[in-house]
This record gives structure tokens, sequence and C-alpha cells, in this order.
């Protein structure tokens, strides 16, 4: 079964909305396995978030193991799809479609972690 070659970089160009001056450039890849619709959902799940989110001021590169798999070990991949925020640091891996937008946008510090309304009393404190 012949797959996909899945290499491609993609760079925000282009008109943008007004972006706070120091804002940061985001650094991406994304590692999927061929074309399967885990890796294509994945793939659209980020360039929407991406362009929602950070337009013009990112890199996306779609790294598929199958062509590159030179890229596993380097990167310590495990299972696909998984993305990793090379930048700005701390470097985060997300697994899985990316599907959850919310927690995609928690995970690469894109909107700050919200911390519950209410903490829970300890009842014992002093």
């Amino acid at each position: 079964m012949k797959r996909a070659n899945v290499h491609d970089k993609t760079t925000a160009r282009g008109a943008a909305p007004a972006v706070e001056p120091k804002a940061e450039h985001y650094r991406l890849r994304l590692f999927v396995t061929g074309t399967t619709p885990r890796s294509a959902r994945a793939i659209q799940n980020i360039r929407a978030i991406c362009e929602d989110h950070l337009h013009d001021r990112y890199d996306l590169e779609v790294i598929d193991i199958y062509q590159h798999p030179e890229h596993v070990k380097a990167e310590q991949i495990v299972v696909t799809p998984t993305l990793v925020k090379q930048f700005p640091l701390p470097v985060r891996k997300l697994i899985g479609d990316l599907s959850d937008r919310d927690r995609v946008l928690v995970g690469l510090d894109i909107v700050p972690r919200q911390l519950p309304d209410k903490l829970p009393k300890n009842e014992h404190a002093a």
C-alpha cells in the first residue's frame, strides 16, 4: 500500500488582524501516520486553531513518520498524531486529533490555564 508523502511546511502569511507587538512566534511540528482519517483531522484541527489564534505568528511542519522515520527517535514520538510545540518554551507535546480546542489552546499556552471559581475549602486550615 503506497503512502502519501505528508511533509509539508505551512507558514502563516498575508494580512493579519492586529496582534500584540511582542507576541511570540510559534514553531509547531505535527507528527502523523500516513493519510488516516485521524491524521487528517489532526492536520485540519491544528491549522484551524493556528489561523484563528496565531495568524501570521506560526510555522507548522507536518511530518509523516512513514516517510520520515528518522524524526521519531529524535523527537521521542511514541504515538501519533502528536503535536510538538518547539517554541516558545517550554516544549510541549499534545497527543490525539486535537479536536478538544480548549485543551489545545491551554496546552500551547495560547490561553491561560483557568482555575476553578471556587477552590475546595480545607476544613483543617488554621
